[in-house]
């Protein structure tokens, strides 16, 4: 979405352009502005960015529906072994993208068999912390809280990083040439997310991109920030019943690098990632 401006005689007149995906063809809308800037431009963008939007959310419903209907047609019994290979991939997934040398098969050994691999025992306990704290954020879909947060990430660190452990960070923290905000403003900065995820109207997938986003620019912990951000982005997608979102290890550099541009550029990005993980569930 840009401003473009025209020439017609010796008067400039201004017009935002957007370019937006409908089904299979790109659709360009040019909205005039007049002849110097409006002050309500923001409206006017949100109102364009809302008509952009509107095929992605009917699909996204689509999406909610078809899902809803396959996983009532399945036995109880078969519903928790399905949410506990879903924890097991999502663990795994999760994990490595932040280091941790467990294979998704030594993964499922330590949740199905309690069989520990020749592996650090901090990826283990964290491995097995994890999967726990994941089956019960599916269970029992808990209002989204300061202190939930902080509870997730005590469960899962109180073995391995018990210093840090369901505390926020009393210090600076850089990622790469990003600088987090100062830690004096973290107890703030979480409250407003949290008001603002609990009082949204948006799409429940649109919400979880911006809620997992902020979050890690937020970067509250020490350690374990990704981890925690991707819970709370698949509690918003299974609390509004849709499918969660499983970010893949070996995806991660366009992950990252979403991240890195910007809150559009991570929205758009995750909103794609979505839409083609769960295709089939389009039709």
């Amino acid at each position: 979405m840009n401003i473009i401006r025209r020439k017609k005689g010796n008067k400039v007149y201004s017009y935002l352009k957007c370019s937006f995906r409908k089904k299979d063809k790109v659709i360009t809308k040019e909205v005039y502005l007049g002849k110097s800037i409006p002050k309500n431009l923001r409206k006017i963008k949100e109102k364009l960015k809302m008509e952009s939007k509107e095929d992605k959310y009917k699909t996204l419903e689509k999406i909610k529906d078809n899902f809803q209907r396959e996983w009532r047609k399945l036995p109880k019994s078969i519903q928790e072994k399905e949410k506990e290979e879903i924890a097991i991939v999502f663990t795994y997934n999760t994990n490595s993208i932040e280091g941790s040398t467990i294979t998704l098969e030594e993964t499922k050994e330590i949740i199905h068999h309690q069989i520990a691999p020749n592996r650090p025992l901090s990826d283990i306990k964290e491995t097995e912390a994890h999967v726990k704290v994941f089956l019960e954020m599916l269970d029992k879909r808990e209002e989204i809280t300061t202190e939930l947060l902080l509870r997730w990430h005590k469960d899962i660190f109180h073995e391995t990083k018990p210093d840090l452990a369901g505390k926020f960070r009393k210090y600076l923290v850089r990622v790469g040439s990003y600088i987090a905000p100062d830690w004096q403003e973290v107890k703030t900065l979480i409250s407003k997310l949290i008001v603002f995820i609990n009082s949204s109207k948006l799409n429940p997938v649109e919400l979880s991109a911006i809620a997992h986003y902020r979050f890690e620019m937020i970067h509250p912990f020490g350690d374990g920030n990704g981890r925690v951000g991707r819970l709370l982005m698949n509690l918003i997608l299974g609390y509004n019943s849709y499918p969660i979102l499983i970010i893949e290890h070996r995806k991660r550099r366009a992950y990252y690098k979403a991240l890195q541009g910007g809150e559009d550029k991570f929205v758009n990005y995750f909103l794609r990632t979505y839409l083609r993980v769960r295709k089939k569930l389009t039709k």
